[in-house]
């Protein structure tokens, strides 16, 4: 009599699929995140204040521009004489694109004026950002390369 050597292969796989994960590190992990959302749930519904939040550095510099353009053709930025100061199809400019799109689209969410300017402002603590004072939306410019922070910081050198 032959022995069937896949059934007793598919019996082991069985088994040791059922003890992949052990049963108690599932039950920890659902413990962790039970109490992490306790955890959350309890600092909001008390309002204690954010404690592991940088405070927000002073400005030091500040200059506002519209953002005029479209996907296909390029965004511009005009300063407050409606002079156009830089244009996103510029040489390493490609960034201010990105915040056009990101600044438009919550501009579309909020129901704000699409045609409100933005502030660039550089901070005592010598970072760069920018502010959409119709949304509340900002951004801090660290972290997205030398060259899309330049495109925005370079116009406050200006």
């Amino acid at each position: 009599m032959q022995r069937n050597p896949t059934a007793s292969l598919a019996n082991q796989m069985k088994h040791r699929d059922r003890e992949m994960v052990p049963r108690f590190l599932v039950q920890a992990m659902f413990a962790l995140m039970i109490g992490t959302l306790a955890l959350v749930a309890y600092a909001r519904l008390t309002d204690r204040p954010l404690e592991g939040t940088r405070p927000t550095a002073t400005i030091v510099e500040e200059r506002s521009f519209t953002m005029v353009g479209d996907r296909g053709t390029g965004v511009g930025l005009f300063d407050a004489n409606n002079v156009q100061v830089a244009h996103s199809n510029d040489n390493k400019k490609g960034f201010i694109d990105v915040i056009w799109v990101s600044v438009n689209r919550e501009r579309l969410v909020q129901g704000a004026d699409m045609a409100a300017p933005i502030r660039v402002v550089r901070r005592d603590d010598g970072k760069t950002a920018i502010l959409d004072d119709a949304t509340g939306w900002s951004i801090v410019l660290i972290g997205y390369g030398r060259d899309n922070v330049a495109a925005f910081a370079d116009l406050l050198d200006s």
